[in-house]
């Protein structure tokens, strides 16, 4: 009996078998899909470390997964094993699968012209990175890593890790911190709170000092004040208008008189006027009033 059941366990263990292939098959296919979407390789190059980024971390532009990280390695080993150690540049390479239906790779040079740049970002406070493909308007502020070998994919540059340059600036204003002469800066600043306080206070001389200067405008302010009251301003207005009467008055009289002074000049230059022209005529009427008899010469020697 045993002899004839072992063809149906034979048979079943094939088509166990056979099930549990087919059933990875389609989990990796349709699960997946990455047989099936067309795809390139590319490269970066990263100065800074790369801690929380694994193989298979996405890969996004804009927030949108285009890719994933294959792999992650050193330049040292990949591309620099014929270099001396110290001469070695030890760039971290990561590289990654970008699918074809996402961004094109006849496209890329175009892209890289504008800026594409690669660049470590973390997934919140959970501490995985990926890689952020972005264009970024200062790129031109950093110079692409150089390296001397040829790359066996397309390169795209990356930017300094934004977590590295928030320590970066930290470390150096500790620097610049360490550097500061306190105790120069602490006289400094005494001397300036002297002057402050002075300013403020007066020295007791020529300067009074903004608290002293601020009570004395009160004070002139307080007496423009009274000055300007209401029943102070009727009389002032009352005392304005009789002035103003008065001037008028004066002015008229002024007038008047100046008129009839400049008549009598008039007459006074008519009547010089016509002694001048006498006087130029006639001298002798200033002495014996009327002029003398015109004489006539005789004619041919008789009187006629």
């Amino acid at each position: 009996m045993s002899n004839n059941s072992n063809p149906n366990y034979f048979r079943l263990g094939i088509f166990v078998l056979a099930a549990v292939g087919v059933l990875l098959a389609v989990v990796l296919i349709f699960g997946s899909g990455q047989f099936f979407k067309k795809s390139f390789m590319v490269e970066t190059y990263i100065k800074q470390s790369v801690t929380g980024l694994d193989a298979g971390a996405a890969v996004r532009f804009r927030g949108v997964k285009i890719g994933q990280v294959t792999s992650i390695g050193l330049s040292g080993d990949l591309y620099e094993q014929d270099i001396k150690m110290a001469d070695r540049r030890e760039y971290v390479v990561v590289r990654m699968q970008i699918f074809g239906d996402k961004i094109r790779l006849d496209n890329l040079e175009t892209y890289l012209k504008d800026n594409l740049r690669a660049r470590v970002k973390s997934m919140g406070i959970t501490g995985v990175n990926y890689i952020e493909f972005d264009f970024y308007p200062s790129a031109t502020e950093y110079s692409p890593l150089r390296y001397t070998w040829t790359p066996e994919y397309p390169v795209v540059p990356s930017m300094p890790n934004q977590a590295d340059e928030i320590l970066s600036g930290i470390q150096r204003l500790i620097t610049g911190l360490n550097g500061l002469d306190v105790a120069e800066t602490q006289k400094k600043f005494d001397a300036l709170l002297g002057n402050l306080n002075q300013l403020m206070a007066g020295d007791g001389k020529n300067n009074a000092g903004l608290i002293n200067s601020t009570k004395d405008l009160n004070v002139l302010l307080d007496r423009i004040a009274k000055a300007t009251d209401q029943d102070q301003l009727n009389i002032l207005m009352r005392e304005l208008a009789a002035t103003m009467v008065s001037l008028r008055q004066t002015v008229t009289s002024v007038q008047g008189d100046t008129t009839a002074t400049l008549e009598n000049l008039r007459l006074a230059s008519e009547q010089l006027n016509e002694f001048t022209r006498v006087a130029s005529q006639s001298p002798s009427t200033l002495l014996w009033g009327e002029p003398p008899a015109r004489i006539t010469p005789p004619m041919n020697g008789a009187q006629k």
